[in-house]
């Protein structure tokens, strides 16, 4: 079912949700999301992944054909899970945990009814705070899809063509990023956010409103997805952020770099400067124990005292965060922003990314990947981050 070597890791990780499981009063816990199935499998499968709140899990796999293992069973359907599980005298659990918040209603109810627990509880939540501490096996991934994020980003500049348009610019881009290995799937937690592999945002159409909680927006080239490129021809004075998914191990990493077709107008130059200048600061601080609204705040003092909240994290419409947790979706905890009530911990990884949009101009700034270790932060995702200029 998965590698030996990786019994330890994965068997922390069931550990893991088990004190939870534990903790909350839940018997058993059955999960069917890609997402989850690959974190406590190490692998996508389509089928069930049960664990008990006591002993090894069990998976009940459809498809592929082929996987073997201890307590891995081949079913045609769930209710198959129920038989098995009393062939082997473990009792169906009174109280259990379904992913509430990512399958459908008539999955939960009929393993409801397969199940017929008494109680049910949201193993989506408990999961999304299961997966937010990192081992060191996870951020040795991300690591990773740091160095290959900064590496494609080293090579940016070389694609470009004058007379590109975003789309031109951004389709070498993704081609790039899939020589050096990334899968290109781009996971984001919940029905109401969806993209692309990532985005180029060129000019005014940085300051295009989406209906998608990203840091920038821009219109896209349809309405069925209104976010990234537009077909923006790139022009002397266009600032162009480019902002791809690190996709290359199964854990994303995140990272914005700015561009500029020439020289930008002043204030661009000044707002980037001030968006690097917020990260030294945050960088200065953040450490176990620090509160992420704090964080956030600090951020909002510096803009107001510099006069450029209105460009801040957006201009027609303005993003409520600066940073957000990554792993093996896009949005995780914890997120930096002002009601967040979580605090950094040992082993959170998250983007921080203060930005700016400048009407006439397009966005500044920058995005990082951070790792918070024992005794500060430590940037996953090194490379030059002033505004690279490129010819008109």
């Amino acid at each position: 079912m998965f590698k030996n070597e990786m019994l330890p890791e994965l068997s922390n990780r069931w550990k893991a949700i088990q004190k939870e499981m534990a903790r909350q009063g839940a018997e058993g816990c059955l999960l069917a999301g890609n997402v989850n199935l690959f974190y406590v499998a190490d692998r996508v499968f389509s089928g069930y992944f049960y664990l008990p709140v006591e002993g090894s899990p069990f998976f009940f796999v459809k498809r592929p054909v082929g996987l073997k293992g201890e307590n891995v069973y081949y079913i045609r359907k769930p209710e198959q899970i129920a038989e098995i599980l009393a062939e082997k005298g473990i009792a169906l659990p009174k109280t259990m945990m379904l992913e509430l918040d990512e399958l459908s209603y008539n999955d939960i109810t009929r393993l409801q009814s397969i199940f017929t627990p008494e109680q049910t509880f949201n193993a989506t939540a408990v999961l999304r705070k299961v997966r937010t501490i990192k081992s060191a096996y996870e951020i040795g991934l991300l690591r990773h899809s740091g160095l290959l994020h900064a590496a494609c980003y080293s090579e940016v500049p070389q694609l470009y063509k004058p007379g590109m348009t975003d789309i031109d610019f951004s389709i070498e881009i993704e081609r790039l990023f899939r020589q050096k290995g990334a899968l290109g799937h781009f996971r984001v937690f919940g029905q109401s956010m969806e993209i692309f592999m990532g985005s180029v945002i060129a000019g005014d159409n940085a300051d295009s409103p989406s209906p998608y909680d990203f840091a920038m927006g821009g219109s896209g080239l349809h309405s069925s997805l209104p976010v990234g490129g537009n077909g923006t021809v790139l022009t002397p004075g266009t600032a162009i952020m480019v902002d791809m998914g690190g996709t290359f191990t199964g854990y994303i990493s995140d990272m914005t770099r700015v561009f500029s077709v020439g020289k930008v107008a002043p204030l661009a130059y000044d707002a980037h400067q001030l968006a690097l200048e917020i990260q030294s600061d945050i960088v200065a601080i953040a450490k176990p124990g620090v509160a992420t609204a704090d964080l956030y705040n600090m951020a909002i003092d510096k803009v107001k005292k510099h006069d450029l909240l209105p460009y801040f994290m957006g201009y027609s419409q303005q993003a409520g965060f600066i940073g957000h947790g990554i792993g093996i979706q896009i949005n995780e905890s914890p997120v930096l922003a002002p009601r967040s009530k979580e605090i950094l911990t040992e082993g959170h990884i998250f983007a921080l990314e203060p930005k700016f949009v400048i009407p006439g101009t397009g966005a500044v700034g920058v995005e990082n990947t951070f790792v918070v270790n024992a005794d500060g932060i430590e940037k996953l995702t090194v490379l030059n981050e002033e505004i690279v200029e490129l010819p008109c």
